[in-house]
């Protein structure tokens, strides 16, 4: 089997990796991208639909507020209790049931959750529909990585993770963008714009959950657009760094190997401690950028371009880092670069708006793009089918308290003052992931020289 090797800068070997010279270049090429065309778009677009109902909240609590016609003045609630309403063991049946069918059945689920909250009128009737819309997103995105397992080797998963993600970036956009345009049927039919906003933004994911269950493939032995030869191929090159189809139920057994892999703590704290800013972007955006001095219906446009540099930077790490073969230290820079715009965004005076809106961009795009190599670091050193399955929804799973902290954050009522606390937070949090991914990548560094002692496999950077 033919191998590469890279080196750390002391001149020492630090990462043996395959280059893929095992097989036929044309025929492997040929085959990633026939997956690529049936796979990457249509989960892009899976993710993009529950980004975009996951955070369509935000754009709803400031539009048309002007008039009083936004979802806080209409159902009578508090900002506390706004705040209350955001807070709300998928893996395992992605696997049982096949992906074409759980995600379809995810999809028209909370479809049909978000129009109904176009329907609320209460506190208590958005906290509860806002819980089931939690339960039932919380198991997409762990999936849609899980799901990559079964199909991508370890060196072509981040870009493709990020493809995907970065279609969260595109629904930030997009969302800011029918949110203005939405802003302008406020009572059409009696309707304020915030509940056409849901009913119009859930309707798409009902739709598509058809289209998902009937055209999404499952794994690469039962799929019929891959002649026997293609699937032989794809076969052997997971043999060693995917997920298989036909793999046996997850054992108690793999369960404790994977409960008992302290190294893989380190890899959900610092997952952890990026899930804060990720959350907190996704559902503040609107109100960051209406306390920079745009109003009303402008402040939906402003949160587009944050989030379309984010998308470009995403995708470009990602790339990058599969194409060094280095996702631990591409986190560990841009997640750096995020704090660093968070920082300046909380250093600023309040009133320096086209300042604060660059570093919005900034700490966007930093933000965003570390997400994609850490979770094909994390993937990358996982071996079997039930370790991965299980690792990534613990590793999702961990960054749930992240989440429901980005809630808290951005409090309105230093809304004048520029929202510092939200910003020194995630600027913490987001040195915290980069001095972790630096701790991550020197322990993989020393524990590979004796594993090379020994001949056993190496860990991935």
């Amino acid at each position: 089997m033919a191998r590469k090797t890279t080196d750390d800068a002391e001149g020492g070997v630090v990462q043996e990796v395959d280059d893929g010279n095992e097989f036929d270049p044309p025929a492997v090429k040929a085959l990633v991208w026939k997956q690529d065309l049936r796979i990457v778009p249509l989960s892009a677009f899976i993710y993009l639909l529950c980004y975009l109902d996951r955070s369509n909240i935000g754009n709803a609590k400031v539009l048309n507020a002007n008039t009083g016609d936004d979802l806080l003045s209409d159902t009578h609630m508090t900002n506390y209790q706004y705040t209350i309403a955001l807070m709300v063991p998928s893996n395992y049946l992605l696997k049982k049931l096949k992906p074409s069918r759980w995600i379809a059945f995810l999809m028209l689920s909370w479809g049909a959750i978000t129009m109904g909250l176009g329907g609320s009128n209460n506190f208590a009737q958005v906290t509860g529909i806002r819980f089931l819309l939690g339960v039932i997103e919380a198991g997409l995105f762990p999936g849609l990585v899980f799901y990559l397992t079964f199909w991508y080797r370890v060196s072509e998963r981040s870009i493709r993770v990020a493809l995907i993600l970065a279609s969260a970036t595109l629904a930030g956009a997009f969302g800011g963008a029918i949110a203005y345009g939405v802003g302008y049927m406020n009572q059409s039919h009696g309707l304020s714009a915030w509940r056409w906003l849901f009913i119009i933004e859930g309707a798409p994911s009902c739709a598509s959950a058809i289209l998902v269950f009937f055209f999404l493939p499952d794994y690469p032995e039962t799929t019929k657009w891959l002649n026997a030869d293609e699937k032989a191929l794809a076969r052997r090159r997971l043999e060693l760094e995917g997920s298989k189809g036909n793999a046996e139920a997850m054992t108690w057994a793999d369960a404790k190997s994977v409960l008992t892999d302290w190294r893989l703590y380190g890899h959900y704290a610092v997952y952890f401690g990026i899930s804060t800013p990720f959350s907190s972007l996704s559902l503040f955006t609107p109100s960051i950028t209406a306390g920079l001095g745009y109003k009303n219906l402008e402040a939906q446009l402003m949160t587009v371009p944050p989030y379309a540099v984010a998308y470009v930077v995403t995708v470009a790490v990602a790339g990058s880092a599969d194409y060094f073969n280095a996702r631990g230290i591409h986190s560990a820079i841009f997640s750096f670069v995020g704090a660093m715009g968070f920082l300046a965004s909380a250093v600023l005076p309040a009133d320096a708006y086209l300042h604060r809106y660059g570093c919005l961009i900034v700490a966007a795009s930093g933000a965003f793009s570390c997400i994609p190599p850490l979770l094909g670091w994390l993937s990358s050193n996982l071996n079997t089918t039930a370790a991965a399955g299980l690792a990534i929804a613990l590793n999702i799973s961990f960054g749930a308290p992240g989440q429901i902290a980005g809630v808290w954050i951005y409090k309105a009522n230093e809304a004048e003052k520029g929202y510092p606390t939200g910003h020194w937070t995630n600027a913490a949090l987001l040195l915290f992931v980069s001095v972790g991914c630096i701790l991550l990548q020197i322990y993989y560094i020393f524990v590979n020289r004796r594993r090379r002692h020994f001949g056993a496999k190496l860990y991935a950077y």
